[in-house]
């Protein structure tokens, strides 16, 4: 396996695409993979070949070891433009998810008051309150929406855990605009059978329902890093660049990373 599995509680500064200087903080454990999601595409991996034999980290954990890199990055001069969410799974299933959302805010004001406050979710939790309220206060709520075709959904998402897309949906208009959709497109070959989500026939059904969220941003990407599953491939930049073009003629303010 050559997929990626991140440290915890804090990776990097890293160049994210679409993030800038990104600092990264994992709330999973840092030598597996904890998500309601199994995604054939997620650069760390299928979740039974990633189990984890460690506990997820504490909220002084976090807190103590963000704070520590803040202050080392503080001396060196190096700014981040967000502090980001992500890691190995999915961060709102953490139990103190929200108490470390507040953490990282007064930590942010403290050291570098400029910086986002950034958490990259597949939206699986976000019907809780406490998560939706914690996503809320954060500066770029960044959900997955990869399609509404619910088949599509089950083949290349995979939830392991309760997932209605109807319910998802109507939490996402909740934020009131407040919410960043990001949609993975992408092609290929699984168990036989060709996937493909960057037609009309998945595009249109979607951009439809990313209107009715009405979310301050659309951020479409393809695959970037190596993937669980071999069969798979980049949907081109023309491809993306049309979807791009589609959301804009609806309204809907929307980038692509290639």
């Amino acid at each position: 396996m050559s997929t990626i599995i991140f440290p915890s509680p804090i990776f990097g500064p890293i160049k994210s695409r679409r993030l800038g200087v990104s600092l990264g903080i994992n709330l999973l454990p840092g030598d597996g993979k904890v998500c309601t999601f199994d995604c054939i595409y997620c650069e760390c991996g299928y979740n039974a070949e990633r189990r984890t034999k460690s506990t997820l980290p504490t909220r002084h954990e976090v807190a103590t070891a963000l704070e520590s890199q803040l202050q080392k990055m503080q001396q060196q001069g190096v700014a981040p433009d967000v502090l980001t969410f992500a890691g190995n799974g999915e961060p709102t299933i953490h139990p103190q998810f929200a108490a470390i959302i507040d953490d990282t805010l007064a930590l942010r004001d403290k050291y570098f008051p400029n910086a986002k406050v950034s958490v990259l979710s597949n939206a699986t939790m976000i019907t809780r309150p406490a998560v939706f309220d914690a996503l809320k206060k954060v500066d770029n709520n960044i959900l997955k929406l990869d399609t509404v075709d619910t088949a599509f959904i089950s083949r290349i998402d995979r939830p392991n855990a309760a997932y209605k897309l109807s319910d998802i949906i109507e939490r996402m208009k909740a934020f009131d605009g407040h919410v960043v959709i990001q949609t993975m497109f992408l092609k290929g070959i699984v168990d036989g059978k060709e996937i493909d989500n960057t037609g009309d026939g998945y595009v249109l059904p979607w951009i439809d329902t990313v209107r009715r969220i009405a979310p301050r941003e659309v951020m479409i990407y393809t695959i970037d890093r190596e993937t669980p599953c071999k069969g798979l491939q980049k949907a081109t930049p023309q491809e993306l660049d049309r979807i791009v073009a589609l959301l804009h003629d609806a309204g809907i303010k929307a980038s692509a990373s290639y």
